[in-house]
């Protein structure tokens, strides 16, 4: 007979157990979910870079660049960073990442670190041309090599062959040269434009000497000084914006002759493909009505006005008109005149020749061209008011062909400012598609136009694949109108059992130009909402009427009453809440930021006993102290609408404040000013509730690098004490 093992019960019990039991998964902190995070990077889904030299795709690494045969996906070394540095004579480039390829026809690549640009003839193994960069702003052409760029607040240009002239002399904080005006509103986000051909540069000049300075203070010196910001606030005086165009060949500058520019907003600025005219789309300080204007560029002449577009609450034109690449006498132009954000074909004199696309959806973004097959390439939300998905439009006839697979969120490849990269190669009939799903991190596949088939190029891994993770889903509940659906995002406690009752997180924006419920990986949830889903608590996102992507009509429905029609469709998500069986209605909680942040004492003081605890950054307290584009196109001015100013202002509602409200406030926001938060605080005060104030000393609108963790685990702990 054998003897026993004295473990064998031990095996025998192991055995039995779950495999998971075994093999634990990890909790996620703040360092791995957080912006700013020693471990954020690591938790995101991988990426990789793509580019086009002509028609011939690109795969940047970190430290070389590789074509791909479209055919067969093999890949075949362009060349390295460390050839690259052995021409220049020393490690200049770090990474091959951002490699671009201006010059379809010739192998030169265009490489830039934070103080050099140059070109890398990969065939013949040197660097053929070397440019210095050294300003903060810095607008490069392919055309003619030179750059625009802004130092001590004065315009120069340095040409290809580095000789520079100064454009302007009297550049100050308050005459402002080169750079984004009317405070980045109408799409504008630089100040500087190269013609085609690069002979030529508008910019804009703003003169904001008249605008009230915001005295913000730096306490940081030895004695806090004054460092004042020009700030224009709704119904107060507004900064002054010219457009200028520097000739390189003459040295000479020549303003245009738009008239008196008091009041008005100088947009999307275009050039025409021959080089030789200037379109603007320019608006009246009510933003009621725009015209499309043409000068020359020449002599500065205002030439004429081929295009106007009224709207008696407010148009707001976001994107330049863009010319077809083959025929220089049409162009198209985005409007939601219809209702919803489309593409017209119009020719040079304004005339609407057709339009390309129509439906109860929204274009989001002119891809490119294909001359070939006489078709652009959209983005738009025609499949889901939540995905964004690629089509293939035909100039002929308007018909719209599907490119991706008509899931998620696609061509999420971005440039540093923000705005779309090129994914169409040279000739249009290839492009490289970077999406996601809600439970697909990241893929990355290659499509030709009039093709079904896709090739996969990338696929990322799920970096949270030993974690645990909360159920996230989506859903629509009708607004307060009764008709109009509205998407919400829910994400459940880990482990989450329905028998149970939950303290609940409404997290809430609400505002224009934002939507937080989309079809991408975990539908697009924040990281907080899963460390706090990890903690017990159930999270609700919920776009309401006024956010963006869901046309003209669902957007104008909070014009010159902010704040209300959002907190009556944030409230329908309330009870919607409350039907749940496994959600506390006792203990119901709302967080968001700056728009968000006005929601969240909104909810708080107009619904005293529905929200227990609420987290407001950067609110927004009263229109009046927000700046003039934002404020007074939805709510008009202080004059215009004292009605709405005053029942929209939440100083008459610090009384209400039952529940528990912490207000968060980087002391020098230039976005929300703090005489917002402080004058609630006074008006708290007064009326004897008790808010709790938390300020970042030196930190703007949101909060920068790992001081995001520390505010996020404040939030946290508020909730936890107090929910």
């Amino acid at each position: 007979m054998s003897k026993k093992n004295p473990l064998s019960w031990l095996f025998a019990i192991l055995a039995l157990l779950p495999t998971n039991a075994m093999a634990q998964k990890k909790t996620f902190t703040l360092e791995d979910l957080n912006f700013g995070g020693a471990n954020y990077r690591a938790m995101t889904p991988e990426n990789q870079s793509y580019a086009w030299w002509g028609d011939l795709l690109v795969h940047n690494t970190r430290e070389a660049c590789h074509s791909v045969d479209a055919k067969t996906l093999s890949e075949t070394k362009l060349f390295s960073c460390e050839e690259v540095n052995a021409a220049i004579g020393n490690d200049v480039i770090g990474a091959c990442n951002g490699a671009k390829f201006p010059y379809p026809g010739q192998p030169l690549v265009l490489l830039e670190n934070y103080s050099t640009r140059l070109l890398y003839d990969w065939k013949a193994g040197k660097v053929v041309w070397k440019q210095e960069k050294e300003y903060d702003v810095s607008d490069w052409s392919p055309a003619s090599r030179a750059q625009a760029y802004v130092k001590d607040d004065n315009l120069y240009v340095e040409d290809g062959d580095g000789s520079t002239k100064q454009v302007s002399t009297d550049g100050s904080r308050e005459i402002v040269y080169g750079q984004s005006v009317h405070r980045d509103e109408f799409g504008i986000y630089k100040g500087t434009f190269w013609s085609p051909d690069g002979r030529r540069l508008a910019f804009y000049r703003m003169d904001q000497s008249m605008v009230t300075d915001y005295p913000q203070v730096n306490l940081f010196t030895r004695i806090a000084t004054e460092e004042p910001d020009k700030y224009p606030m709704a119904g107060e005086t507004s900064h002054v914006v010219t457009v200028g165009v520097y000739d390189l060949d003459t040295g000479t500058t020549t303003y245009l002759d738009a008239g008196d520019p008091v009041n008005r907003y100088f947009t999307n600025i275009q050039w025409s493909p021959d080089s030789k005219r200037i379109y603007i789309q320019e608006l009246n300080r009510d933003q009621t009505d725009m015209e499309l204007v043409v000068y020359d560029a020449a002599t500065g002449k205002r030439e004429k006005v081929i295009y106007q577009e009224h709207s008696d609450k407010y148009t707001e034109p976001l994107t330049p008109i863009t010319f077809i690449p083959w025929d220089n006498k049409k162009f198209i132009l985005q409007s939601q005149k219809d209702g919803y954000n489309h593409l017209y074909l119009m020719d040079l004199e304004g005339k609407q020749l057709k339009q390309l696309t129509k439906g109860e959806w929204v274009v989001l973004d002119l891809v490119g061209f294909c001359k070939k097959r006489n078709s652009i390439v959209i983005l738009s939300t025609e499949a889901s008011p939540i995905q964004n998905n690629l089509y293939e439009v035909s100039l002929n006839n308007g018909k719209r062909t599907l490119i991706d697979n008509g899931r998620g969120c696609h061509a999420n490849t971005y440039q540093e400012d923000g705005r779309h990269t090129s994914i169409l190669s040279a000739s249009g009939t290839m492009l490289f598609d970077n999406y996601t799903e809600p439970d697909v991190p990241r893929n990355i596949e290659l499509a030709t136009l009039g093709k079904d088939k896709r090739q996969r190029l990338f696929t990322a891994s799920n970096p949270w694949a030993d974690y645990e993770t909360p159920e996230y889903s989506c859903g629509t509940i009708k607004a307060a109108d009764g008709t109009t659906d509205l998407y919400y995002r829910m994400v459940k406690p880990t482990h989450f059992d329905p028998k149970k009752k939950y303290p609940t997180v409404i997290y809430v924006y609400g505002g224009p130009h934002a939507r937080n419920v989309e079809a991408r990986w975990h539908w697009a949830s924040r990281g907080w909402e899963t460390y706090m889903a990890q903690k017990g608590y159930l999270l609700f996102i919920l776009d309401n009427r006024g956010s963006m992507d869901r046309g003209r009509e669902f957007e104008q429905a909070t014009f010159r009453q902010l704040g209300q029609v959002e907190m009556a469709d944030q409230m329908c998500g309330v009870e919607y809440l409350k039907q749940l069986p496994y959600v506390d209605a006792n203990r119901i909680g709302v967080h968001g930021w700056s728009y968000g942040g006005y929601m969240t004492i909104s909810l708080m003081t107009n619904y005293p006993d529905v929200f227990k605890v609420g987290v407001a950054g950067g609110p927004v307290i009263d229109w009046k102290w927000y700046e003039v584009m934002y404020g007074e196109r939805y709510m008009d001015t202080p004059q215009d609408n004292p009605e709405g100013y005053e029942k929209t202002s939440l100083l008459r509602q610090a009384k209400n404040l039952k529940g528990r409200l912490q207000i968060i406030q980087g002391l020098n926001d230039k976005t929300v000013v703090p005489q917002h938060c402080l004058q609630f605080i006074e008006e708290c005060i007064k009326a004897g509730t008790q808010p709790d104030f938390f300020v970042y000393p030196g930190e703007p609108h949101n909060m920068r690098g790992h001081k995001s963790v520390h505010l996020h685990e404040r939030i946290t702990k508020y909730f936890e004490e107090h929910l």
